[in-house]
This record gives structure tokens, C-alpha cells and sequence, in this order.
């Protein structure tokens, strides 16, 4: 069950305003759960710090416990967090659904919920599974999406900032296979 919410279409148009972001870029959507996720946080930093992300615009969920420890690690390297080109950080996003369907890809954990409104909205991913859930359950619920090509799979362990960025350009660099991702995922 998901809420209704995610079954509605809604005015990206909006949304990039609100952001401040371009929207004829491809978004790419980050977040690792309700509280965030430290291992994607840091990932995350790595490619900010090192303007990787020139191909894709990035809407990143850093998690309320985490937003003022990430906006002190940009400060430190003289980035202010609300002006990065490219980039909208937020401790939390309340309108997930809306962000979620403006956006061409999603990085993240891969809880059950999430992969079901992935699903449901019909969004390609890289999920990030949380390496300490029980009998590992959160790879299992990746592997589903990843099996009929709606996904691809970076274990926690194997995560760092020059991988992710690759993958993500490899994915939005192409129309077709956002398109084909998404489409595998609402088969699901």
C-alpha cells in the first residue's frame, strides 16, 4: 500500500522554479531514508566538491540530522549550500511524490516503500541498499528493479563519489534508456 498521493500527476513547472533549477537539465534525485544515509551523504559531498555533476542537476534530501552537519562540511570548502549551480540540498522533502516525478533519476536506499513508489511512478534508480538490514532485505528489494533492467545496484561497501557520478552519467546521457528504465520499473 502507498499513499494516493503517488498515483497523481503535478506541475513540474513549479517545482524547478521553487528549486531554482533548469528545467531543460536532467534532475537526478538523492535521498537514504527519512533521516538520510551518512555513506550517500559523503558520496554525494565528493561529487558537489568536485562540480561532477555539469550533465545532471542534483535534489538531495541530506536528512534533518545531517543538513546543518553537510552545510558545515561545504562551508568549510567555501561552498554555500543555497547557492551550488546545479543543486538544491534539503534537510527533508515533504512532497516526495512531486519531487519524485519531476526528477529523471533517483539515488537512494531501497526499502520496501520506496521501491514500490519507484515503481509506482515509474522512475528509473541506483539503489544504494542499506548494508545492515535485516537478513539483508534491502538488496533483495533492489535486485527486483535491477532483474527487469529498472535499476542498477551499488553496494554500500563499493560506494564512492567517482563511481556514482559515472553511473549516473551513463544512465541520464541517454533519453531511451530513462525511458526503458522507467518503463521496466511500473511494470513492476
Amino acid at each position: 500500500p502507498i499513499s494516493e498521493r503517488f498515483l497523481n500527476k503535478y506541475d513540474k513547472k513549479s517545482l524547478f522554479i521553487d528549486f531554482n533549477l533548469n528545467p531543460n537539465k536532467k534532475v537526478v534525485l538523492f535521498f537514504g531514508g527519512s533521516q538520510g544515509a551518512q555513506s550517500i551523504n559523503n558520496t554525494i559531498l565528493g561529487i558537489i566538491e568536485n562540480r561532477l555533476n555539469e550533465k545532471y542537476q542534483i535534489v538531495w534530501a541530506a536528512g534533518p540530522g545531517n543538513y546543518d552537519e553537510v552545510k558545515e562540511k561545504l562551508r568549510i570548502k567555501n561552498i554555500d549550500i543555497d547557492n551550488i549551480e546545479n543543486t538544491k540540498i534539503l534537510p527533508y522533502i515533504y512532497n516526495m511524490q512531486e519531487v519524485m516525478e519531476m526528477s529523471d533519476l533517483v539515488v537512494c536506499r531501497s526499502g520496501a516503500m520506496t521501491i514500490t513508489e519507484i515503481a509506482t511512478i515509474g522512475k528509473p534508480a541506483i539503489f544504494i541498499p542499506y548494508p545492515f538490514a535485516t537478513e539483508n532485505h534491502q538488496e533483495y528489494n533492489a535486485k527486483v528493479l535491477e532483474k527487469v533492467g529498472a535499476a542498477k545496484i551499488i553496494l554500500d561497501k563499493e560506494l564512492n563519489f567517482t563511481k556514482l557520478n559515472n553511473m549516473i552519467n551513463n544512465i541520464v546521457k541517454d533519453t531511451e534508456t530513462l525511458k526503458t528504465m522507467g518503463e521496466s520499473a511500473k511494470r513492476v
